[in-house]
């Protein structure tokens, strides 16, 4: 494919850009592109997480989504493994399958989502996302792994493979609690009508792989490139992986072929029937493989060969991380880092990449799916964990005016105030990217403490050198805590109570009781004496 027709331009995104980070997935139907897995827990303007991803005129826009009242909820997970599901080949409706992945809260998800459209009009999407239970063999929780359906014989299955896990909770402590580990180089079958898995063990697949690339055709699946977590190697890999399905057991068989390419984290978009492009990813941790790929799948053969890179920015160039989405068609979604050294500067930047001639308007956003891949926490930067926020809304409430097409970070809470990654003091040496539980009691997020000065403020425990014993104390009841910077102005405010001086009785009262007799000068200054 001569270079000329790669193009890429660079786009800008609306006030919401902080929603877009490492690790997201887009889906595409029927021409319209769809992003999910942003950072953190979805918030009441888009309870669903779910935004249409507009692009015009090299600008973008997330407009959010909303759910059918019969859909179960969808967390935003990322580095999960998507793929596209159709009742069969000639199919042109299709659903989109997500397993595993991420949660802000810094939990794997081994669940099955499947996701389709319901209704859709010129202004809004209307999704049902329904949860898929499993029976057998079921994968355990994972991220960084692949997920395709092969067809054979009119039947179809799901194909699991590779991926990261954390440590069996017998090898896990304190200290390494979100470690995480190769997962078993198991291929896994899932009926998607029945909700059955079955794992397969393959001599040829030695060890585990995470973050590869992974392409379906027919019954065969094609695995290349990953990163070996045991080892920290990125091997060349191809192996072609053939799933035969007869009305008895299916039949898995496994071919290590020669071609590969070392690669990990990369993005694969389709440009035909039988050609594909692969752009992006790794080479060596913290190198970018700046070379591109094309794949042709004809004849039951693949064939791989280089091809004229794009005219990178310097920007991107020079960057030392990269991640991105396949929009379908040929194009490739990608974002790098925005420069520190100025002033004012983005998060992330973003580019668009087309790698094949598109004959539509540039109003228009008809990319196709293909499969999605992700930038590898592991390869370059440390997993970003999210803010902490709450769902309280319902996806129903949207489904009034057009308003809610604009997504309004506006009408959101301060982030720094009610996430559990804040910056709580001067000193506050929480790490968001490399923090890891300080206390044994508190395994998924920092520690933290209420500090009752003013309208109160939430601070790491952490930070404040709390005892784990104090902490546990101090939140056990309704005790009122003041961090290091306000316990002095809150002793301040304490003030000692006032002690009330003795009433001294009126000289005429000074009577014997049931007496009207005056008291004489003897027992007038003994009593004053006495009440003295």
């Amino acid at each position: 494919m001569p270079s000329e027709n790669m193009s890429l331009q660079m786009v800008t995104v609306s006030n919401n850009i902080a929603l877009i980070q490492p690790g997201f997935s887009l889906m595409n139907f029927d021409g319209q592109v769809f992003f999910f897995g942003q950072k953190g827990w979805p918030k009441r303007s888009c309870p669903t997480g779910v935004f249409h991803l507009d692009v015009k005129h090299n600008h973008v826009k997330l407009k959010p989504t909303i759910f059918s009242k019969d859909s179960c909820y969808l967390p935003p997970l990322r580095y999960p493994a998507t793929c596209t599901f159709k009742g069969n080949l000639d199919s042109e409706k299709h659903q989109y399958i997500i397993h595993g992945g991420k949660t802000p809260n810094n939990e794997l998800s081994d669940k099955i989502y499947v996701m389709s459209i319901v209704c859709k009009n010129n202004k809004r999407v209307t999704f049902r996302c329904t949860e898929k239970d499993l029976v057998g063999d079921v994968p355990e929780a994972r991220y960084g792994h692949s997920i395709n359906v092969v067809y054979s014989r009119g039947r179809s299955m799901g194909v699991l493979f590779g991926g990261r896990s954390y440590m069996p909770s017998t090898h896990r402590t304190t200290e390494k609690w979100n470690s995480v580990a190769d997962c078993l180089p198991h291929v896994f079958l899932v009926d998607f009508e029945f909700g059955c898995a079955t794992s397969y063990i393959l001599p040829e697949l030695q060890d585990g792989l995470s973050f590869h690339v992974s392409i379906a055709k027919n019954d065969t699946i094609y695995i290349l490139g990953g990163h070996s977590l045991a080892n920290n190697i990125r091997p060349a890999n191809l192996y072609r992986i053939r799933v035969d399905l007869p009305l008895g057991s299916p039949a898995v068989n496994c071919t290590v072929l020669p071609g590969g390419i070392s690669v990990s984290s990369a993005i694969l978009t389709q440009t035909n029937k039988d050609e594909f492009v692969i752009v992006g990813g790794y080479q060596l941790e913290n190198q970018k493989r700046m070379i591109c790929n094309i794949i042709s799948l004809e004849d039951n053969k693949i064939e791989i060969r280089e091809m004229e890179t794009p005219d990178w920015t310097p920007d991107i160039k020079h960057s030392k991380i990269w991640f991105g989405s396949n929009m379908g068609n040929g194009t490739v979604f990608l974002g790098i880092p925005g420069d520190n050294k100025q002033v004012v500067s983005e998060a992330f930047y973003f580019y668009t990449l087309k790698c094949a001639e598109d004959d539509t308007n540039e109003e228009q956003t008809t990319f196709t799916n293909s499969q999605t891949s992700t930038e590898d926490p592991g390869d370059s930067t440390p997993f970003e964990d999210s803010e902490e926020f709450c769902f309280s809304a319902e996806a129903n409430s949207f489904y009034g005016d057009d308003e809610f097409d604009t997504y309004n970070e506006d009408d959101e809470e301060d982030e720094s105030e009610t996430g559990y990654w804040i910056t709580c003091c001067p000193t506050c040496d929480v790490d968001i990217n490399t923090w890891v539980p300080f206390y044994s009691t508190e395994l998924n997020k920092p520690a933290m403490i209420y500090c009752s000065h003013g309208d109160g403020h939430w601070v790491h425990a952490q930070c404040m050198d709390l005892a784990e014993r104090t902490l546990i104390h101090l939140s056990a009841g309704s005790n009122k805590y003041y961090c290091n910077e306000h316990v002095e102005i809150a002793r301040a405010l304490r003030t000692p109570q006032r002690v009330l001086p003795l009433k001294k009785p009126p000289m005429k009262s000074l009577r014997k009781k049931g007496s009207g007799k005056i008291l004489t000068p003897a027992k007038k200054s003994f009593l004053r004496r006495l009440f003295d």
